[in-house]
């Protein structure tokens, strides 16, 4: 499993340093490294929460490759029509970021432009880049969560970048609260906190 290195004094006080990459992701970082054949000079980000948008943003404005615009869909939209214009006569290349998961864009002469833009969209970790994720946020707490806790965890677990973050918020709390390294109890206790007491655990 690969990962995008960001500077640490880009990365806020609980965000991860490296961006983890896996075939949910792979095809937006190849798209974003090399923006001189998107239309119009434009790319438009979707994906779920918590799946690395605003790191992927930062990234793009790091290499100097063109800006970042986080948060697009919550614009005024004649703002970001007249903004559009501007990178267009400047030869500058926009990544529109939206938080939603559809954008109902009313703006005509917006809506027209935008249309052509390329469409980007991260999806759903599969099970290495679930892993690859819980160990990333682990060891942003300083957690030790090897091979045997995400061969644990992974096939128990919603397969969303909220919940490998959750799960390992729990893990970390649980442990403290124990006073106990991370434990298959309570690696257990903290599915049961994320997701349920219903959820399948090996006894």
């Amino acid at each position: 499993m690969s990962q995008i290195a960001l500077p640490l004094e880009r990365a806020g006080k609980a965000a991860p340093s490296r961006i983890v990459l896996g075939p949910a992701n792979a095809h937006v970082a190849d798209a974003i490294s090399d923006p001189s054949n998107w239309p119009f000079g434009t790319a438009i980000l979707l994906g779920p929460p918590r799946s690395g948008k605003s790191l992927m943003g930062g990234w793009f404005v790091q290499q100097g490759l063109g800006t970042t615009i986080d948060g697009a869909d919550a614009m005024d939209e004649t703002a970001l029509f007249h903004r559009w214009n501007r990178a267009r006569e400047g030869g500058e290349r926009l990544l529109l970021i939206v938080d939603r998961e559809s954008w109902d864009i009313t703006l005509p002469d917006l809506r027209s432009r935008l249309g052509a833009a390329l469409q980007l969209e991260i999806g759903a970790p599969d099970d290495a880049m679930l892993a690859a994720l819980i160990e990333e946020h682990a060891a942003m707490r300083g957690l030790a969560l090897g091979e045997e806790a995400t061969r644990y965890l992974v096939p128990r677990m919603a397969r969303s970048f909220v919940g490998a973050e959750k799960i390992v918020a729990e893990i970390d709390r649980i442990s403290l609260e124990r006073k106990s390294p991370p434990s298959l109890a309570v690696w257990r206790a903290a599915l049961e906190a994320v997701e349920g007491p219903e959820a399948p655990h090996l006894l």
